[in-house]
């Protein structure tokens, strides 16, 4: 089987956590800090706050920000359910707003979002192509809301030559799967000291100095362990991307085959790959689900992401979601599919892949 992702993990690594774990220094020290010097210079930004994982890097954004009961924050449906998940946890309200051709969120569904209550945007870069984030950022600026980049999907990914992450508050996911990974781990990215020493203390219990605590905190930090691990893997990230982005390129040049769309991609941005994402329309001979057991049984890793809207989630339903609130998002939701585009893809396995899907219709 080829797989549908594989991280690319090898000597420079598995020596890098050795010589840590040899140091006796495991948790969260020198280590981590080196990463988040490294990481924020990547970006483009000037700080940069290590955490746990994704989801941390969400919430704790989202409480330094002061997100909380009442409030709403707009976000996208489309993606998983982690960014909207963070939004409750403030017991803030979730506004969905529909998606794009490029499945990330429409700026002209977010402002009809928009209400007195409405506190933030959170907009998903989606499967490695960074939202509209212009006319996004123009909309928060016009109505005072805070903007927070979900980059979980897109590290090295650029709008108009500027890295995501970059625009607003970014929030970064190292989970084994992503474009670059440290097992677990996320990151916060921003460049506002006091935002950054807030979501310091809120990482780590609050404390302002050893058994101080003035705020009420978590404990989401990072290990020596991890960063170690991502500061190897930052220095491949822009290797690491562009095998994607030739993979993706070979299957736009080489899927011919009439009912599949290829992903659409802006002329002003950077799409890094995470997902390579077929969308499977009416007059492809296959359905979708028949094209996911075609696939697995010709031993082609595939995925759906994602088979339903967040809201549509059983948790969301019973919190007063609905079907029909975003129609471009349920189409999508019925028709993606998502075929291996990783770094280690082989010549011979990519051809065969593409055979395969192209022989379909034979």
């Amino acid at each position: 089987m080829i797989p549908i992702a594989k991280p690319v993990i090898d000597e420079d690594e598995i020596e890098a956590v050795i010589e840590v774990l040899r140091s006796g220094i495991i948790a969260q020290s020198k280590r981590v800090e080196e990463f988040e010097r490294a990481f924020a210079e990547y970006i483009g930004v000037d700080y940069a706050i290590a955490v746990s994982n994704g989801t941390a890097a969400l919430d704790i954004a989202l409480k330094a920000a002061g997100i909380g009961e009442g409030d709403e924050v707009i976000t996208t449906p489309f993606t998983f359910i982690a960014t909207s998940n963070a939004i409750l946890f403030q017991r803030a309200r979730p506004l969905f707003a529909d998606v794009d051709e490029t499945y990330n969120i429409d700026p002209d569904k977010v402002a009809e979002r928009i209400t007195r209550k409405t506190k933030a945007v959170v907009g998903v870069h989606l499967y490695g192509h960074p939202f509209d984030i212009k006319p996004v950022m123009e909309i928060c600026e016009d109505h005072n809301l805070l903007l927070i980049e979900d980059c979980a999907q897109a590290h090295g990914a650029e709008y108009e030559g500027q890295k995501v992450g970059s625009f607003g508050i970014g929030c970064f996911s190292f989970y084994a799967t992503k474009n670059m990974t440290t097992a677990e781990g996320g990151m916060i990215t921003c460049n506002d000291r006091k935002f950054a020493e807030r979501c310091r203390l809120l990482r780590s219990h609050g404390e302002t100095k050893k058994y101080e605590h003035t705020i009420l905190g978590h404990n989401m930090r990072m290990t020596d362990i991890q960063a170690a691990m991502g500061l190897v893997q930052l220095k491949k990230i822009e290797w690491l991307n562009g095998r994607r982005i030739e993979n993706a390129r070979f299957y736009n040049e080489n899927i011919k085959i009439e009912g599949l769309e290829k992903p659409k991609e802006r002329k002003n941005v950077k799409h890094v790959y995470h997902q390579y994402v077929l969308r499977v329309e009416n007059d492809f001979p296959m359905s979708r689900d028949e094209l996911s057991k075609y696939l697995t049984e010709k031993g082609v890793g595939n995925a759906i992401h994602y088979p339903k809207p967040v809201y549509l989630q059983p948790l969301y339903i019973n919190l007063g979601y609905s079907e029909g609130l975003c129609p471009a998002a349920e189409e999508a939701s019925r028709k993606v599919i998502s075929i291996p585009v990783h770094p280690l893809l082989t010549d011979n396995e990519l051809r065969y892949i593409v055979d395969v899907i192209n022989g379909v219709s034979r």
